[in-house]
């Protein structure tokens, strides 16, 4: 891995983007939801439905979830039947998930603290990989990508949503001007966390165009390699399987 890396427009140093970004979501933990859906309108709602949908989940299946912590996607996976881990290096956020679960009377996941870049479980564990904008705070993606391809059974799909950039003429100057500007203010006023959201837009630029990104999982080694993009690549779903 490079000597620095990216934390939003700054070069910092590994292991400082990684506790930096763990102070992040312990601040803003309790109020992500409610940010998500402020930020987005409650499109993200819609894109995370879509985004299980490609997933098409089994009740036979074992799904890992990284990066899930407050739940969201694990509780649309759940609905099939399938045995879903809910995994997030950030316990704050794994309490929401988990508090959150049990308002809903939903048991029967299993939630784990774990770092995408070195995780716990055997080589070809589960059906299917899935991570929601979560893979662009991950301090080392290679080494997460690999991780995915690891823990995948053969024949196991792997699907990442993610913001990425539009291709709608004079869209893209639209959205940069609201998240710059006003996503910090609601962020302050909802989150009481202005800088939180600020990183968290700077974030999304410096993220790879979906080409690219595309390119890198590919290098982890998934064939069929896809990606949908959504609001013109403002959002994008990709997926790959292991063979």
């Amino acid at each position: 891995m490079n000597e620095t890396v990216s934390f939003g427009y700054q070069q910092v140093a590994p292991a400082e983007k990684t506790a930096r970004v763990g102070q992040v979501f312990s601040s803003v933990a309790r109020r992500y939801d409610l940010m998500n859906d402020a930020m987005s309108a409650g499109l993200h709602r819609r894109w995370k439905d879509r985004f299980v949908r490609r997933v098409k989940p089994q009740m036979s299946e074992t799904i890992l979830d990284m990066a899930g912590g407050t739940g969201d996607i694990a509780f649309r996976l759940a609905e099939s039947g399938a045995a879903i881990t809910v995994a997030d290096i950030n316990p704050q956020m794994l309490e929401v998930g988990m508090d959150r679960a049990a308002k809903r009377g939903i048991d029967g996941l299993v939630w784990t603290e774990a770092n995408a870049e070195q995780l716990s479980f055997p080589d070809r564990f589960f059906d299917a990989y899935t991570i929601a904008f979560g893979i662009r705070n991950v301090t080392d993606i290679p080494a997460a990508l690999a991780e995915a391809q690891r823990v995948l059974k053969r024949g196991g799909r792997f699907f990442c949503l993610e913001f990425s950039t539009t291709q709608w003429p004079g869209f893209n100057d639209i959205y940069d001007a609201y998240s710059h500007h006003l996503v910090p203010r609601l962020g302050q006023m909802l989150a009481k966390d202005g800088d939180s959201y600020r990183y968290l837009i700077e974030s999304i630029r410096r993220f790879p165009d979906m080409p690219t990104f595309a390119g890198m999982i590919e290098q982890a080694g998934f064939t069929r390699v896809s990606v949908e993009p959504l609001l013109g690549g403002l959002v994008a779903i990709h997926s790959g399987w292991k063979i």
